[in-house]
């Protein structure tokens, strides 16, 4: 943590706001400017992130061995048979990709939303050496990414839903319930709202969480060194709570929408 005194407390946030991004108007590289821009630093470090876990866990199951586990091995076992028994209570049909899934999801999440208790100048100061001068470290701070991922969700749930009960299936309990057949104009619009709350949800609550929580290190970060350390300190043991449910909520989340998509509402 820590600031510099050569610039006020509004431009401290500010530049601590902004992101790294491609502006895919003019294709050059600088802070984002509006819509069409692409965060760079968003895609950069959810891509590291994520690579990171798979390697992980994927040299773990090569070094697996039915004798004496490695703490790395109890750690993956424990993970996916607790992601798997949660899976197999709310969701009872074929779960060889949701359980997996599932899995991606919490643990991406959880590694995405720790970034968040990284001292919030280490990495942007040590950019600006090789000239990146704006780089956000948080990719769930960031809600392009919490809409890709809750859009990705949606996209799997309408699939599921087509998929169990078929197109025509999928298209008369739209116009059928809740109410009669002749409300079907009103039954449709219910069903519209209903399957998109549920992504803006997803991306929102994450989004928000994280946001404010990035929010309130930087506005630690401006307090003087002896009430900086006790306080970020008590913040970010409350935070590794904060994060840790996030992940467990988005991941819950998609279970339950993708399991209400195989019931007959």
């Amino acid at each position: 943590m820590g600031h510099t005194h050569l610039v006020s407390t509004s431009e401290y946030i500010g530049h601590h706001m902004r992101h790294w991004a491609l502006d895919l108007r003019t294709m050059t590289i600088g802070h984002d400017g509006g819509f069409m821009t692409l965060n760079l630093d968003t895609a950069v470090i959810s891509v590291l992130l994520g690579v990171l876990f798979l390697a992980v866990f994927y040299a773990v199951a090569r070094c697996a061995t039915v004798g004496v586990p490695s703490a790395w091995q109890n750690f993956v076992e424990l993970a996916v048979e607790k992601v798997d028994g949660m899976v197999g209570e709310a969701f009872h049909g074929d779960r060889s990709l949701l359980a997996p899934l599932s899995l991606t999801i919490f643990i991406w999440v959880f590694l995405m939303n720790f970034m968040d208790l990284i001292p919030v100048d280490l990495i942007p100061r040590a950019l600006t050496f090789v000239g990146v001068h704006h780089f956000k470290v948080v990719p769930t701070a960031d809600l392009t990414l919490t809409f890709a991922m809750s859009l990705t969700v949606f996209i799997l749930t309408i699939f599921y839903n087509i998929k169990a009960k078929g197109g025509w299936g999928f298209l008369k309990e739209s116009l059928t319930s809740p109410f009669p057949v002749y409300l079907f104009p009103v039954n449709f619009l219910f069903r519209v709202i209903d399957e998109c709350v549920k992504p803006m949800s997803l991306a929102l609550r994450l989004y928000g969480n994280l946001f404010a929580g990035e929010l309130i290190f930087i506005l630690i970060a401006l307090l003087p060194w002896w009430m900086e350390v006790p306080l970020g300190l008590v913040w970010t043991l409350f935070h590794v709570l904060i994060i840790t449910i996030q992940a467990f909520i988005f991941m819950m989340l998609t279970i339950v929408y993708i399991s209400m998509a195989h019931d007959a509402h």
